[in-house]
């Protein structure tokens, strides 16, 4: 019976415990970190190919010349021998994640906030978000920085662990590549409307799902009835089709009041409003944090069990 239960969770598990866990030591890399690399490898992609014009094909093609390689190769390694598969599964994965990163970052804010230092939190805040901070009150600070929490949750961590569960290394890989383009080339501006549309299209798709999971995720953590119902209700007005339902849940399950009006590059956008109760405070980003850790617990616990039913 156990070597039952060890052969069902050593393919997916325990690579994803590992994987975590190198996250959890390590963080990212502080210094040539392989995403810096790909971006050099990315932009002189786009350099090639925007010779062929500026539309949505040339996009797609340079999106798979960008990502596929990368992705084809580590399958291959990782077919080529069951203890260098194993190896490169929990490298890839913990290269995928940025959980310690997101903690880090939203804590650097957290710190000067509860000291009274707002001046400081601003800074640290318009590092990790679009936004102009340099006008927030206490409570603007934290709003935003909960929602960055929320959001990332699911493109740091959860997405990464959802692909990881399905195609192993080379998932999560796919995934953290994917959303690197977007991030680069996903801009609706003249440069990259057309150029960039595959790379945010692609990066909707791979998020579709694990969005859901991790909105349904933060549901089941909190304020259970509260996060549905700002998912039904209030994620359809987001922009985002993946990080409405995200951010919804979360501020729902959290019983606070998040979105509304903010101001991106001196100009003002009034966004939906996200969840109910309290306007945020220093103190919620711990609690949107400790929400994000629980919730990848319960993702290692739903895998293990799948997987134990599917060896069954």
């Amino acid at each position: 019976m156990l070597a039952l239960l060890l052969a069902a969770l050593f393919p997916v598990v325990l690579p994803m415990l590992l994987g975590l866990l190198l996250d959890r030591l390590l963080g990212e890399a502080r210094r040539f970190h392989p995403l810096v690399g790909f971006g050099r490898y990315a932009a002189a992609v786009e350099r090639l190919l925007r010779r062929l014009g500026n539309h949505r094909g040339v996009g797609l093609l340079a999106w798979s010349a960008a990502v596929l390689p990368w992705v084809a190769l580590a399958g291959s390694l990782r077919e080529a021998d069951a203890w260098l598969g194993l190896a490169l599964d929990i490298g890839l994965l913990y290269f995928a994640l940025g959980g310690r990163s997101l903690a880090e970052h939203a804590r650097a804010v957290a710190a000067p906030l509860a000291q009274g230092d707002l001046a400081g939190a601003r800074q640290r805040l318009s590092w990790i978000v679009s936004r102009d901070t340099a006008e927030l009150d206490e409570s603007g600070v934290a709003k935003a920085t909960v929602e960055s929490v929320l959001e990332n949750g699911n493109d740091a961590v959860f997405g990464a662990l959802f692909w990881f569960a399905l195609l192993g290394g080379p998932g999560a890989l796919m995934f953290r590549l994917a959303n690197t383009l977007d991030a680069m080339w996903g801009y609706r501006t003249e440069r990259y409307l057309r150029f960039g549309w595959a790379a945010a299209r692609i990066d909707d798709v791979l998020n579709f799902i694990p969005a859901r999971l991790t909105a349904l995720s933060y549901a089941l953590l909190g304020h259970t009835a509260n996060a549905l119902r700002c998912w039904r209700t209030q994620a359809p007005a987001w922009d985002s089709p993946n990080a409405g339902p995200v951010m919804a849940a979360g501020a729902g399950a959290l019983d606070l009041c998040l979105g509304g009006p903010a101001i991106y590059h001196g100009q003002l956008e009034s966004r939906p409003p996200l969840g109910v109760g309290a306007p945020a405070r220093g103190a919620d980003i711990d609690k949107a944090l400790a929400l994000v850790n629980n919730s990848v617990w319960l993702w290692v616990l739903a895998v293990a069990g799948v997987s134990a039913l599917i060896h069954a």
